[in-house]
């Protein structure tokens, strides 16, 4: 659906160029729920906006279904943006404008009668389980409840795109989850492809089946979710994915294994049996897990004993249960 081809953003500063995309090649498939991850000032936010040429290129191609947008006047880009619509990280909602009339905006602005745009901002406001706040003014809201609002209005135009810049970092964590769930329902009921741009891993493995994490402007890894958090392969996506436990860095010395959890029962005593078959004796220095619907994803790090056939019979346990591990 949307093809990104040697994709570059040069802006010009006073002393040099500022290279915030670079050289990025990425393609996302109709259905996708596609993560770019990365720190702050990676270039992921640069990213998204060329994608919809809110930022227009310095040099690649945007395909978007067979279509290079660089190549299009104006008139004709405007039309094929509308099919991407975007949600940002502080709402953009209009303060003065009830939640109704700040989803009927964007169809005011293709000209969609007014009973017409009512009716469709009142489902919509439903969908997002709004329909008791319509004739709420920003300020009465939530923050969760304005990034519905700002789903629904990002809805309204039909789109098959959703593009999240951030869209969740300023909500507290079950907001967050309950929005990455609706962003999840609105790509299973509705079809809408979506990108979610984002510095927090645990956004990714929630709703994305697929992910390219950035640094510096290029993309450092890409692929499923599940690979790359089993196997990450560059420093930047080791670190987003598995966090420097302060027990851990204290023991640099120690040798330290990480082990990773995916699609595990979450009741089977994955450690307890290691320690009792292996016959040692393991400290946790640190873990992040999560049970879905009775299965363990997540990671942990085990401090190895110093004796190397211990070591050995441990890996030796894990390999056995076809657990994946990698010493950090």
């Amino acid at each position: 659906m949307i093809e990104l081809e040697h994709l570059s953003k040069v802006f010009d500063a006073s002393s040099k160029n500022i290279k915030a995309v670079n050289d990025v090649s990425l393609k996302i498939e109709k259905g996708d729920v596609y993560g770019i991850i990365g720190l702050s000032g990676a270039g992921k936010s640069t990213l998204v906006r060329c994608i919809n040429f809110l930022e227009k290129p310095t040099g690649g191609k945007v395909v978007f279904d067979g279509i290079d947008l660089g190549t299009l006047p104006h008139k004709e880009l405007l039309k094929q943006r509308q099919k991407m619509s975007m949600i940002f990280q502080n709402f953009n909602l209009l303060s003065q404008r009830t939640a109704l009339k700040n989803v009927c905006y964007p169809l005011e602005i293709i000209g969609t009668p007014k009973k017409e745009a009512q009716e469709k901002a009142k489902k919509l406001l439903d969908t997002v389980g709004l329909s008791d706040r319509i004739y709420s003014y920003p300020a009465q809201l939530s923050g969760g409840q304005k990034q519905r609002v700002a789903i629904a209005r990002a809805l309204a135009t039909d789109p098959q795109v959703l593009l999240c810049d951030e869209a969740t970092s300023a909500l507290d964590p079950n907001t967050t989850r309950a929005i990455l769930s609706l962003l999840k329902k609105i790509n299973t009921e509705m079809g809408v492809t979506i990108i979610v741009i984002t510095h927090e891993m645990k956004v990714v493995e929630q709703i994305c089946n697929k992910v390219a994490v950035i640094e510096n402007g290029k993309i450092v890894e890409q692929g499923y979710v599940k690979e790359i958090f089993m196997s990450p392969s560059s420093d930047i996506a080791k670190e987003l994915i598995l966090p420097k436990y302060e027990n851990a860095n204290k023991t640099l010395s120690q040798r330290i294994l990480r082990i990773a959890f995916d699609g595990r029962s979450s009741v089977e005593p994955l450690i307890a049996n290691l320690i009792l078959e292996c016959r040692v004796v393991v400290n946790i220095m640190g873990a992040d897990m999560k049970d879905i619907n009775g299965v363990a994803y997540g990671q942990m790090l085990l401090q190895l004993p110093e004796d190397d056939t211990a070591v050995n019979r441990i890996k030796a346990y894990l390999d056995k249960k076809d657990v994946k591990y990698e010493e950090v």
